[in-house]
């Protein structure tokens, strides 16, 4: 489970705990109170690893933390071998986390192609990097699944311009680019026993979101809702023969 500090990382996370599965999760943020806006130094966002893993062994299941950052892709292979090592192979991969920093938000005047490539290896390469390394695996064993977290940003135009109601254009390429990841894998491995899953969670009100100040930019044109919610929909694709 990447990106499982805070929202709707942490929150499925904790769901799968409740299903009786043993659940590795990664993040930056290791240790709760530590991580800070990517874009304000000075405020600080709630959630940390040590947080999540104490959630999910409160359900009785087995907990695993590991360091990874998007946009380090030694520490992406790293963060799979530690998974393997403590726990042996991986049966589930949540595809959660996401990059948000430099160029995330910006508009197009002020996007630079420097800014393009990174969102891209945050948003893109990274997940692709995790994928590779659990797959082999997975049908070697005739059995796995895959749960890629996508958006409505890919394909639907926002209400306003960045930073007054909508979202950036590099995010959304990102978005766009990822969303076909799992349509794709799916009919690739059809037979394989292999299930793939996109998920558009919508507009949740996260604790990054609040720290930031950006809920009400967005509740005027959509209904928000709480990771849980959302978690509830990730175990059952899961958990169940969906």
């Amino acid at each position: 489970m990447t990106g499982a500090s805070r929202g709707i990382g942490k929150a499925t996370a904790i769901a799968l705990g409740h299903a009786g599965c043993d659940v590795a999760v990664s993040a930056r943020t290791l240790v709760d109170g530590t991580a800070r806006l990517d874009t304000d130094d000075a405020v600080t966002v709630p959630g940390g690893l040590d947080t999540t893993v104490a959630a999910i062994e409160a359900t009785g299941a087995r907990g695993f933390a590991v360091a990874m950052d998007l946009m380090d892709a030694a520490s992406v292979g790293k963060a799979v071998d530690e998974v393997v090592a403590h726990f042996g192979p991986v049966d589930v991969l949540v595809n959660n986390a996401v990059y948000q920093g430099a160029g995330t938000n910006k508009l197009f005047a002020d996007l630079t192609d420097d800014d393009v490539r990174m969102v891209f290896d945050g948003n893109v390469h990274a997940q692709l990097a995790l994928i590779r390394a659990v797959l082999p695996g997975m049908l070697q064993r005739g059995a796995g699944t895959i749960v890629n977290m996508i958006s409505a940003t890919a394909s639907m135009d926002p209400p306003a311009k960045s930073g007054e109601g909508g979202w950036g254009m590099a995010y959304a390429m990102s978005k766009a680019a990822f969303a076909r990841v799992a349509p794709l894998l799916h009919v690739e491995h059809a037979a394989d026993g292999l299930r793939v899953f996109s998920v558009d969670p919508g507009f949740v009100i996260t604790e990054r979101m609040e720290a930031a100040g950006h809920v009400s930019q967005y509740s005027d044109n959509f209904r928000g809702t709480r990771p849980d919610v959302i978690a509830k929909a990730i175990a059952w694709l899961v958990t169940d023969p969906a």
